[in-house]
């Protein structure tokens, strides 16, 4: 057999059945003249690879995602000339940069690349001036608009992690760094401004770097600025591994597939010297580090990765265990695609069907080396900040038996680039089932002071309104107005405030500050909009995020799903994996919903019985004794 005989076939058969397939696959009958039965395995994948008769990409992409169907329908030969002909690519890992994942397209999806745009862009000058230069400014908006003064708990019952798991998925999928050398957009701060310009000097603004572009972008009218995104597009665990190589490798122990850990099984912290956010502290080396940047940028974001770091060295103990074999690369690589896979089953499992509803893409894929993965300018810069508004301005801290813990909840705005609020495992555990007690904030356009007038610090030092900043950005970027980018969505153009809302305060505030309904930022405009029946979110909002989490499946060539390396009944012990597996296998809580990404007032008898649960049993996977490439 392929890799270890375990099927007596003779080599004849083999020879015959990759034939056949080959022919089922693709009715070439001057090849089947060319082949006949005389052929041997060599000539089967010469013809497979060779370049002058080569097996276009699409169609080994089908080959392979017809695999798991004929490991059942047919018999041990065929399934073996299968492996033999696909074998290039059943072994192979993701680059951690993201490129190669569509070998026709290299680049797709990978760090450092171009966002792309659903909508043309729409620069003052038809280059790189910000867009949006007939609306009032920013922090005039978010005042206007955005302020909230009474706490809205979600009408859905949507816990905190659903706002987590956002952030935390959407530190995967892209990042925008700010230009260098530094390019300046300050907002105007209104005269009077109660926080941020108190004596009413109207002089004051609000300091704002506008983003990291392609040089090669911006020149013409033809050629508008396009912004690069760091990170790679997929959905890949990157802000767990990194998006390079040498990130990667830095973050390993180099031994036993582990992944370095500090102190009561935390974050390793940056002695490394790593690029590594900090919020402007230069003391980088007492600030955790992971693979993306942003860890410490909010504690219960540096929860989740905490979280995901300890699931990725319990699997490699556990697959050190089984295959004593195995080096470190191969320990730790299959620990990475297991993750990997996790994260992205959790995704579509749960966290978006908890915010969109039936607008949900599942997860089943189905490859398309057509779909580029390549996250969305749109989605980035303002429908995937829907998370903001979800925020509370507190974060609870709950122990397991559901009491508050000692010293009570952080205060929201206290709660950025300080990682000493995780100084142990113990108060990891008190933020994760707080995340899951918590109900998080209705999706609107209200955001909390915490976040609108304290984010990162007081007022005049360096706080930040991120109301004003989302919006802001979305100028940077050269985003069109709400209606059009509704229309590049598939929907159809609002023709009044009323369309957006039902709320006649929200309908008579838009129309004060915007005037028309043509020329609505369209970040506001989104979280403006009145939900879809059964979703969280509005219509523009649902279909962006549908539309990029169905491309960063379709257009991910490894994809859990269609990943030869996992098992049927691995990838149904994938899909049928939660979030609260995950917090209970890694963690001492035991007190805990099945569907952490609802609040409900008692766990579920589900949830207790699982609560014995400490891994996933790869058992079928690890027996076959055959290691993953590196």
């Amino acid at each position: 057999f392929a890799r270890g005989g375990r099927v007596a076939v003779p080599l004849r058969s083999l020879e015959f059945a990759a034939a056949s397939i080959i022919l089922k696959e693709r009715g070439r009958h001057r090849v089947a003249a060319a082949i006949g039965c005389e052929v041997d395995v060599g000539r089967c994948r010469e013809w497979v690879f060779d370049s002058n008769e080569r097996l276009s990409f699409m169609d080994r992409t089908s080959l392979r995602q017809s695999m798991r169907r004929i490991r059942v329908t047919c018999g041990a030969a065929a399934f073996a000339a299968i492996l033999l002909l696909a074998s290039t690519t059943t072994a192979e890992n993701r680059s951690y940069d993201g490129s190669g994942n569509n070998p026709l397209n290299p680049a797709w999806g990978a760090a450092g690349t171009n966002l792309t745009r659903m909508a043309p862009a729409d620069y003052a000058d038809e280059m790189y001036l910000p867009s949006g230069g007939s609306r009032p400014g920013a922090r005039e908006i978010s005042n206007a608009i955005a302020a909230q003064s009474v706490m809205i708990d979600d009408s859905r019952l949507l816990s905190s992690f659903v706002f987590q798991w956002g952030q935390f998925i959407d530190h995967d999928l892209d990042l925008t760094t700010t230009a260098s050398p530094a390019e300046s957009l300050p907002i105007p701060i209104p005269a009077g401004d109660p926080i941020f310009d108190p004596f009413s000097t109207g002089t004051q603004t609000m300091m704002f770097q506008r983003s990291t572009y392609d040089s090669a972008t911006g020149t013409a009218p033809g050629n508008p600025r396009q912004q690069v995104n760091a990170i790679t597009s997929y959905i890949d665990g990157s802000m767990v591994y990194g998006s390079s190589e040498s990130r990667a490798l830095a973050l390993r122990e180099m031994s036993g597939g582990l992944m370095k850990t500090s102190g009561d099984d935390l974050l390793p912290l940056n002695a490394m010297g790593l690029e590594n956010a900090t919020g402007g502290n230069p003391a980088t080396a007492s600030y955790f580090v992971a693979g993306d940047i942003r860890a410490n940028e909010q504690v219960g974001l540096t929860a989740m990765h905490t979280l995901f770091v300890r699931e990725h060295n319990r699997l490699a103990g556990e697959l050190a265990a089984a295959n004593p074999t195995w080096t470190d690369k191969e320990i730790f690589q299959r620990a990475r695609k297991i993750v990997g896979a996790e994260i992205q089953a959790i995704t579509y499992g749960e966290f978006l069907p908890a915010l969109l509803g039936t607008m949900t893409p599942g997860a089943v894929a189905t490859y398309d080396p057509n779909i580029d993965a390549t996250v969305a300018t749109e989605f980035s810069t303002a429908l995937f900040r829907v998370g903001h508004t979800m925020l509370p301005p507190n974060l609870l801290r709950v122990q397991n038996d559901g009491s508050e813990a000692p010293g009570g909840p952080i205060p929201l705005r206290d709660a950025f680039f300080l990682p000493t609020n995780i100084a142990s495992g113990t108060e990891l555990e008190y933020l994760l089932k707080g995340l899951a007690t918590q109900c998080q904030q209705q999706v609107d356009q209200l955001v909390v002071d915490d976040v609108r007038n304290f984010l990162f610090g007081e007022p005049m030092p360096g706080g930040f309104d991120l109301a004003a900043l989302n919006i802001q950005r979305g100028r940077d970027h050269g985003l069109p107005d709400y209606n059009t980018v509704r229309v590049a969505y598939g929907l159809s153009p609002v023709a009044s405030f009323a369309e957006i809302t039902s709320d006649a305060n929200l309908q008579a505030a838009l129309a004060a500050v915007y005037g028309d309904v043509n020329d609505i930022d369209p970040w506001v405009g989104a979280l403006s909009e009145d939900h879809v029946a059964g979703s969280g979110v509005g219509p523009l909002v649902a279909a962006a995020l549908a539309d990029q989490f169905a491309r960063a499946r379709d257009g991910d060539r490894f994809w859990y799903a269609n990943d030869l390396e996992f098992t049927p009944a691995e990838i149904a012990l994938l899909e049928s994996t939660r979030l609260s597996d995950i917090i209970r296998r890694n963690t001492g809580i035991t007190n805990l919903q099945d569907n952490v990404f609802f609040v409900v007032p008692e766990p579920s008898a589900l949830a207790l019985a699982a609560a014995a649960l400490v891994s996933l049993a790869f058992t079928c996977r690890h027996r076959r004794g055959d290691a993953p490439a590196e």
